[in-house]
């Protein structure tokens, strides 16, 4: 698949450097019932709103990029053999939180066909901020995945939000079901009371999952302007992912094989 030209997207949110430590576990520890895992290699990735970047990037989406300037880590400790995840240790300083200033000079950078927001819920978004850069871009998506209960609400928001996030809503700030998408792991997602089934084959590795139903859905959608097929694309597009261990990138390869 070619583009059709170059699709510009301005992208909001927390990043963070996602890391695997994987070995093997043969025995308990002699000091409590704890796993002792034996090192053999470790593998880092770019995750959370950066991993929704690189997928954009992947795609050919010129993107401009804002995001925390802090280092979030989230470390996994995985046992080859099985793929289990014994623990996961996450570093989470104190983030600085996005500034009117940057929402201003990110609007004047130029015309954006999309703008996404991943909201991870780490101090760094602004949901007023984004609501009123919805506001003054009324012509423009705004697509948002955030883990706050209340969330902001216009016409043209969509909602990314996984099933246990939007069961958490308020009441009085559950969006309109045309605005929102619920995505339910195996069971595919739902939009507008139509629910999309996704084809898995196995699962492998669920991490960054989410980023990748986003980034996917933005690509296709700023292409076609079809909600019902770029979330049917988006979720071929995340089951793609789940195959892979750790954090994936589509390809335009990948693009190629879902859509035929």
């Amino acid at each position: 698949m070619q583009l059709a030209r170059q699709y510009n997207v301005l992208l909001i949110g927390d990043s963070c450097t996602d890391e695997w430590v994987y070995g093997s576990c043969d025995r308990l520890s002699p000091e409590g019932p704890i796993p002792v895992l034996k090192y053999a290699e470790k593998q880092t990735a770019p995750g959370m709103a950066a991993n929704v970047n690189e997928n954009l990037k992947s795609l050919g989406i010129n993107v401009n990029f804002i995001t925390n300037k802090e280092e979030i880590k989230k470390t996994r400790y995985v046992d080859q053999r099985s793929n289990q995840q014994i623990m996961r240790l996450d570093v989470e300083p104190k983030v600085e939180p996005l500034k009117q200033h940057q929402i201003i000079m990110a609007a004047m950078h130029q015309q954006y066909d999309a703008i996404v927001v991943s909201d991870y819920n780490k101090g760094f978004v602004d949901l007023d901020l984004i609501q009123d850069l919805a506001r003054k871009n009324p012509e423009i998506k705004v697509f948002v995945d955030t883990k706050s209960t209340t969330p902001p609400s216009r016409d043209n928001i969509i909602y990314k939000i996984n099933q246990k996030e939007f069961e958490a809503l308020r009441e009085d700030h559950i969006p309109r079901s045309s605005n929102c998408i619920v995505t339910m792991g195996a069971n595919g997602a739902l939009w507008n009371k139509e629910q999309f089934q996704v084809p898995i084959a196995r699962t492998f590795d669920v991490t960054g999952a989410g980023d990748t139903f986003l980034a996917a859905l933005v690509f296709y959608y700023i292409q076609i302007d079809s909600m019902e097929e770029s979330i049917a694309f988006a979720n071929r597009a995340a089951a793609k992912a789940v195959e892979n261990p750790g954090t994936y990138t589509l390809t335009m390869e990948d693009v190629d094989e879902i859509l035929h």
